[in-house]
């Protein structure tokens, strides 16, 4: 039976892989992101689309009555919305205390809060049981980021995570987060990655190889099928070991 998807950041990258997938094996899907025409060019057969910004209530609130008109029931949620918020604009003025509290509100914004909302506008809406809920955080949330701004704000999809794993058990929905190394061919960098940091990036990881969106996508999707029904408050890194060391 054909399942309702939602798949926040489903325009491009890991998001359109996970959209991908499900689409492919005959759920229908639910495109969410901030720009409409990437939305629509995504090229997700099937696939309903819906512009909106996630970090704004408002906006969220238009989400849930869309799903609620085309979907009823939403099966599986997936957030893979969020990003870098190196490549955002920075702040006005030079005075550093701003600059950090633009960069740590920014990066919260895109990666904890859009997630936050979103869950909580369409948690009535979940399939019970059977329902899934899966958030996207990253190999940064274990070794940092540089700034801890961009990790921090995926650490905290953990216990949060934690928390709705728990609270939603009784329903039948399980509750788990996927956290991915470096993977290619997404927005996530802004451009092409210098072959030297890509060089350390892969030789970092066991599998000698760069991380793609097919590989998390695919995790998501196992962790979406029945045969996952048992598996919940779970962090699932996908880095081919790079957080290990090498």
């Amino acid at each position: 039976m054909a399942r309702n998807v939602v798949v926040s950041g489903g325009g491009t990258g890991i998001g359109r892989a996970v959209a991908e997938v499900f689409a492919g094996g005959g759920d229908r899907v639910l495109l969410l992101g901030r720009r409409a025409e990437v939305l629509k060019s995504a090229g997700v057969r099937g696939a309903l689309t819906y512009a909106a910004d996630l970090a704004d209530p408002e906006s969220v609130r238009g989400v849930a009555e869309f799903v609620a008109a085309e979907f009823g029931t939403v099966d599986v949620l997936i957030h893979s919305a969020g990003g870098n918020g190196g490549l955002e604009p920075g702040a006005e003025g030079s005075d550093p205390l701003d600059a950090v509290a633009h960069d740590w509100g920014l990066n919260f914004r895109l990666n904890t809060l859009t997630a936050v909302l979103l869950t909580e506008a369409l948690r009535e809406r979940l399939a019970s049981p059977g329902g899934r809920v899966l958030f996207l955080s990253s190999i940064a949330a274990y070794r940092g980021s540089g700034s801890g701004a961009y990790a921090a704000s995926k650490a905290a999809l953990h216990p949060y995570a934690f928390d709705l794993a728990r609270e939603f058990g009784p329903r039948g929905i399980t509750v788990n987060v996927v956290a991915p190394g470096y993977v290619e061919d997404t927005e996530f960098f802004g451009g092409p990655v210098a072959q030297a940091r890509r060089a350390r990036l892969v030789a970092e990881t066991s599998t000698g190889r760069a991380g793609t969106p097919a590989d998390v996508a695919d995790t998501l999707h196992w962790l979406a099928s029945p045969g996952a029904g048992h598996v919940t408050a779970q962090i699932v890194q996908v880095n081919g070991g790079a957080e290990r060391g090498h």
